[in-house]
């Protein structure tokens, strides 16, 4: 297993004022030791405008040569362009395959992608067509995607709608397509099974906790991010995803079953809108491989 880290938790909330310039983050990153790095999307990192050539985007992958940095994967930026809005199928796809072709060239084998709409901003009674339409946007995505040999990865999370359990599973069977697998954040699966964060309707716990949720989703995670969770939300959107070790969530048991996860070669540490992620750099390098380090021992014991 590689250790990463998103650079987009140095360029949100505490860090919108004054963001960490790119090449700073990943010269951080190699010098703490970490194997790799995952690209943010959004201004001032890797957007479609900022890395708009071949010379720019080969001079990134320089850089992270260089500096002996892998990438795990792109989180782009698809929040001008609402999958779930009828109408909209023709000019996702347009956008996705202008984010395929930057992460194709920064060799990331994998890109993020979210539902975009809010909890609460579609109607009942339009709630299932407008989950179908996104599931149908992003099975004609994952056919680019298969051909470009890259893997989408959706995060599900309480920013966004479709974040219960068994809507995250209709999601993945829609959609139905080998290159589409789901990102398995512990702080929003937390969120999700636990806390029951902005569910649609009513809450939809599992009595297992994010251990539970893990076995539910056998066979569908392609990606994850590891980051720890108090049961808050921040602003009352999205989950607050506290330094690791500093939440509720009991890595002995999460571990193990993320560990088992198969076809999984990073793990990307996620310190999104955490104040002083630049402080956390080392020390979350450090929990993640005594983490691993402990159940690789616990394993070889058993």
């Amino acid at each position: 297993m590689k250790i990463s880290m998103g650079t987009w938790a140095f360029s949100f909330g505490p860090y919108a004022e004054s963001p960490v310039p790119l090449p700073t983050v990943a010269e951080q990153l190699a010098r703490a030791g970490y194997d790799g790095i995952e690209f943010g999307g959004f201004p001032p990192h890797v957007t479609l405008e900022a890395y708009s050539s071949g010379a720019e985007r080969k001079s990134l992958r320089a850089l992270m040569h260089d500096l002996g940095l892998g990438v795990s994967g792109y989180a782009a930026d698809f929040s001008s362009v609402n999958p779930a809005v009828a109408g909209n199928h023709q000019r996702y796809v347009d956008l996705f395959q202008r984010q395929l072709e930057l992460c194709v060239d920064l060799e990331s084998p994998m890109i993020r992608v979210d539902t975009v709409a809010a909890p609460g901003s579609i109607d009942d009674d339009d709630y299932h067509n407008a989950l179908y339409r996104v599931a149908d946007v992003w099975r004609d995505c994952a056919d680019l995607a298969r051909t470009a040999k890259v893997l989408i990865a959706w995060e599900f999370e309480p920013g966004f709608v479709f974040n219960k359990p068994s809507e995250v599973v209709t999601m993945h069977d829609r959609v139905g397509h080998p290159s589409f697998q789901l990102l398995f954040d512990t702080c929003h699966a937390y969120m999700t099974a636990v806390a029951g964060a902005r569910h649609h309707k009513r809450k939809e716990l599992l009595d297992g906790g994010v251990e539970e949720l893990i076995e539910m989703l056998d066979g569908r995670i392609g990606a994850i991010h590891v980051i720890d969770s108090d049961g808050t939300l921040i602003g009352g959107e999205t989950s607050t995803h506290r330094p690791l070790g500093e939440g509720s969530i009991v890595w002995d048991h999460v571990a193990p079953k993320l560990l088992a996860v198969p076809h999984i070669e990073w793990w990307c540490v996620d310190l999104c809108f955490w104040p002083g992620a630049q402080q956390q750099i080392d020390s979350s390098l450090a929990f993640v491989r005594q983490l691993a380090q402990t159940q690789k021992s616990a394993a070889t014991r058993g």
